[in-house]
């Protein structure tokens, strides 16, 4: 791959790009798995629509996170180990890895404070948000309340986790981490203890395998993640050239529930992994937001809940939505339930784990595609 940087002249900007492969070149970025292909190529193809003159190469990386499939996220870093090793290849090429124009993420990966040098360009249409219950292959169940107590939950994640045993707690849940297909393999093996397992609806849409959904879990028995379901793509701060890019293919009612959302964790100061569960819900007609959260304990006993609707038309709009729901949790309560959470367990490495980050230069594998 050579070492150069794409650049971008004006006539692009405007969708009048001439064809000049030099000049109309963009490099996306992600991880390896199917799944962030699959995302990856979901935000090329809507460049190309969008762009006919645009041609896009997707650098699929592995991460820590990839290699660490032994431990739940939250106990050795947290979801920002999806994005720094990328985002190093934004700010410049290194060695054989060319340098990134955006990186694609699921949304909900990504941290509500980025580092300065980097901004979210856009967010695409989301897919369904929900979570999705995955039965154990030739399960007799079809819900959660149709298992017999003691049944094995498999979810990596504490906001699933936290809400599960909050509304149930006669079952176990124990974690279970590896892309989709390891998982469900652990799920379908007979020597593992799973009856099912928890996963996000819209990868296992993405990559066809909506068809393993046994059921699909709704509020107020499971409120999603902030940003589920929907891709956010990275770009540098300030690359006005890719912002204008972008604007062509964001999806404005996705992007006001998603900066509600995002607004809301970081006003409450809560990690990706903190167990805050959210839904919204945008009326295009009438400009209404209405937006519902939960904050749930780790261990299920204690969480506080509310909701508000407002017109909103803009991002900060939303933004402002976010905080004004944070301020009625945090009156119920919210903010005990957080301030008693070991942030320090939940976002950093145990002593235990010896996993220093690689250098992308001798340990990240890369596979570069450019399907035209």
């Amino acid at each position: 791959m050579p070492h150069h940087t794409m650049t971008f002249e004006s006539n692009i900007i405007n969708g009048n790009a001439r064809n000049n492969p030099a000049t109309n070149h963009i490099q996306i970025g992600g991880r390896k798995s199917t799944l962030a292909v699959v995302q990856s190529e979901i935000v090329k193809k809507e460049i190309e629509e969008a762009f006919p003159h645009i041609n896009c190469s997707i650098l699929a990386l592995s991460t820590l996170g990839d290699k660490i499939q032994n431990k739940p996220l939250y106990s050795f870093g947290g979801k920002s180990l999806w994005t720094k090793e990328l985002e190093i290849l934004l700010l410049d090429s290194i060695d054989e890895f060319p340098q990134l124009d955006l990186i694609v993420h699921s949304l909900k990966d990504m941290p509500t404070n980025l580092p300065d040098e980097f901004e979210l360009g856009c967010i695409l249409k989301r897919e369904d948000p929900r979570d999705a219950l995955v039965m154990r292959a030739g399960s007799p169940y079809k819900t959660l309340d149709d298992l017999p107590a003691g049944s094995v939950v498999g979810t990596s994640s504490i906001r699933r986790s936290s809400q599960l045993v909050k509304n149930y707690p006669h079952l176990k849940f124990d974690s279970v981490r590896g892309n989709l297909q390891t998982r469900l393999s652990k799920l379908d093996d007979d020597s593992q203890p799973f009856e099912c397992i928890i996963l996000a609806s819209a990868g296992l849409i993405r990559v066809g395998l909506g068809h393993r959904v046994t059921d699909y879990l709704n509020a107020p028995h499971m409120y999603y993640a902030v940003g589920q379901g929907a891709l956010g793509v990275e770009i540098r701060k300030n690359d006005t050239k890719m912002k204008n890019i972008l604007a062509k293919i964001s999806h404005i009612p996705t992007s006001l529930c998603c900066y509600a959302e995002r607004s809301l964790m970081r006003y409450l100061e809560g990690g990706c992994s903190v167990p805050i569960g959210v839904h919204t819900n945008y009326d295009e007609d009438s400009k209404v937001l209405k937006f519902e959260a939960i904050i749930v304990s780790p261990d299920g006993t204690q969480f506080v809940e509310d909701e508000l609707e407002a017109q909103v038309e803009t991002l900060q709009q939303a933004e402002a939505l976010g905080i004004q729901l944070g301020d009625r949790l945090i009156a119920k309560g919210a903010k005990d339930i957080l301030d008693k959470i070991d942030f320090n367990r939940i976002n950093q490495a145990p002593s235990t784990i010896n996993t220093p980050t690689p250098s992308i230069a001798t340990s990240i594998e890369a596979v570069v595609s450019t399907a035209n």
